[in-house]
């Protein structure tokens, strides 16, 4: 049961280029420079869920949580997670989360809000919450119950932030190979249609990730000691990626020659997060640090005991069956799937050119 729940929060995030991409224009081509986003709205996984996810989800378990902000808070790591790292740029505090929505003063929501999921996808996946449709749903609800106004929406900027639960289905439903290009094909396409709905309903601003090194995973290292990358869950991220890269420039395009205005407005910019090159830059950087205290980058720091095991996992009567390393601080992967605060911050490191285009 553990490692299907590993499974169903295989989160990661679509990173294809760090390439700024404008549907029309930007401060850089001439026009008035910008005031930052006021307002962070996010939708995707476990990569960017602080808090959406149920309590009976392991990131509202020890020892989740245990660096920031001490005790487990429905983030997927020990720490602060991509979004916290993307707000922070802005100078927007983390925004709150949908579900919890109700449980704070209203004055909180004037940051945006989070409307991530850990375990979910861009179509339904094996987890049990809601895909990247619904959580629009959320958001055009609060948009239309007037939680934002216009001009509110019109200084905002989104975060979009899944896809790789998408393949994990695929994979647990035992999808064929041959029917795996369709298949990306189709969760593009449902992106890029996602995308032109959050534009649509007033958001200045977006950013997508694209896939990363779904190989690279520990859950997929640990057969060769976590020294190996999967050859073959890195081919399924380049082609996602690929046809990420195509349909994003082909919407372009389109948009350029029919003066469609779904996508285009001077206020409004698409950026790609390139997660892709920031978590092997990353990996690079971990490799060649010196010091007693360097860690194998695609080793994860908790861990369960044994098999059938996995971080967070406790008996019966209490008694852990989990460790965790002795130098959390310094390990890149928090648990099988994700990231630690420290590995996300340094991917965010890497990412400081893509997040400076919608400044």
């Amino acid at each position: 049961m553990e490692k299907q729940r590993d499974l169903l929060f295989f989160c990661l995030v679509l990173a294809c280029s760090s390439s700024f991409l404008p549907w029309v224009s930007s401060s850089s081509e001439g026009g008035p420079e910008k005031a930052p986003p006021k307002l962070l709205f996010v939708f995707g996984d476990s990569y960017a869920d602080t808090g959406n996810t149920e309590e009976l989800s392991v990131a509202w378990v020890p020892p989740y949580g245990s660096t920031f902000p001490g005790e487990p808070s429905g983030r997927f790591s020990d720490g602060l997670v991509l979004t916290d790292y993307v707000a922070s740029y802005f100078g927007i505090e983390s925004p709150h989360p949908y579900r919890l929505r109700n449980h704070v003063n209203k004055t909180v929501l004037q940051h945006g809000m989070n409307f991530a999921y850990g375990g979910t996808g861009v179509f339904d996946t094996m987890a049990k919450e809601p895909n990247m449709t619904t959580q629009i749903d959320f958001f055009q609800s609060s948009v239309e119950q007037n939680v934002y106004t216009k001009h509110d929406l019109s200084s905002s900027v989104a975060l979009v932030s899944l896809a790789g639960n998408d393949y994990a289905a695929f994979a647990m439903k035992k999808g064929k190979p041959e029917e795996l290009p369709s298949f990306i094909a189709s969760v593009i396409d449902q992106l890029i249609h996602n995308l032109k709905r959050i534009r649509g309903l007033g958001v200045g601003k977006i950013m997508v990730t694209a896939l990363g090194p779904l190989g690279c995973l520990p859950q997929l290292t640990a057969v060769s000691s976590f020294k190996n990358c999967s050859s073959k869950w890195d081919s399924i991220a380049r082609l996602h990626n690929l046809k990420l890269r195509q349909s994003l420039q082909e919407l372009k395009t389109n948009e350029s020659i029919t003066g469609s205005s779904c996508l285009s407005s001077s206020s409004s910019a698409l950026t790609v997060l390139d997660l892709d090159s920031a978590f092997i830059s990353a990996f690079d950087m971990l490799r060649h640090r010196s010091g007693e205290l360097s860690e194998n980058p695609l080793k994860p720091c908790c861990v369960g005991m044994t098999a059938g095991y996995s971080c967070g996992s406790v008996g019966d009567k209490g008694v852990k069956n989990y460790v965790v390393c002795d130098h959390p601080e310094t390990s890149f992967f928090w648990d099988n799937i994700h990231p630690s605060q420290y590995g996300w911050r340094a991917v965010y490191s890497f990412l400081g050119s893509s997040l400076h285009h919608l400044l």
